[in-house]
């Protein structure tokens, strides 16, 4: 296991540096490989953004979050997938085009609800801080998306599980980190498996 610092990611991120953000990536890809890994994650939904400009020159294959988000939903017979997540993640193509290639359909938060979730996230999440009005939040805008045809939601980043989970949405929930971690231990088993 290896990464930067948020804030390093950050620093890219701000200023629109995914070149930036990849070399981060590409940075901890190095390490890992040197240690003995056989494939890589990255449990950070927004950073995923890079993933085009880091795959051509990773020394290893990548577990997609979306792609195993989006395999979790058709699995589960859901359609219609509400996104939650950091505003650069819910303004990118990451989870679009994943679900879109398994015929899925998606509704993002609308503008001036992105930039609270964003908030939530950044403000107040980040730093350990959980208030109920945060919850109400999440419900109201997860409760508009389920009015709009939504049958589940993807909490696309790492912490709104903190605050939200399949007991207080009004729509069940993808959660990303979790899915990835269940995918990336399947993997690594079904590896550990195969004859030498």
């Amino acid at each position: 296991m290896h990464t930067h610092a948020l804030a390093e990611y950050m620093q890219c991120i701000y200023r629109g540096d995914w070149q930036g953000v990849a070399e981060l990536m590409l940075s901890s890809a190095d390490k890992l490989v040197k240690i003995g890994a056989d494939f890589l994650i990255c449990p950070d939904n927004t950073i995923h953004q890079a993933l085009p400009l880091v795959e051509p020159r990773s020394p290893l294959p990548w577990l997609h979050i979306a792609e195993v988000v989006a395999a979790q939903a058709v699995e589960r017979g859901f359609r219609r997938l509400g996104l939650t997540g950091t505003r650069y993640l819910i303004d990118s193509e990451v989870y679009p085009e994943k679900l879109a290639a398994h015929g899925l359909e998606y509704v993002r938060p609308n503008p001036a609800e992105r930039e609270e979730i964003n908030r939530i996230i950044m403000d107040e999440l980040v730093y350990g801080v959980f208030r109920p009005e945060a919850v109400a939040y999440f419900q109201r805008v997860l409760g508009r998306m389920k009015t709009e045809g939504c049958d589940a939601v993807v909490l696309g980043c790492t912490e709104i599980p903190l605050i939200m989970n399949e007991s207080n949405s009004p729509l069940p929930t993808l959660d990303s980190t979790r899915l990835l971690a269940r995918a990336a231990l399947g993997r690594a088993v079904e590896g550990a498996a195969a004859p030498a």
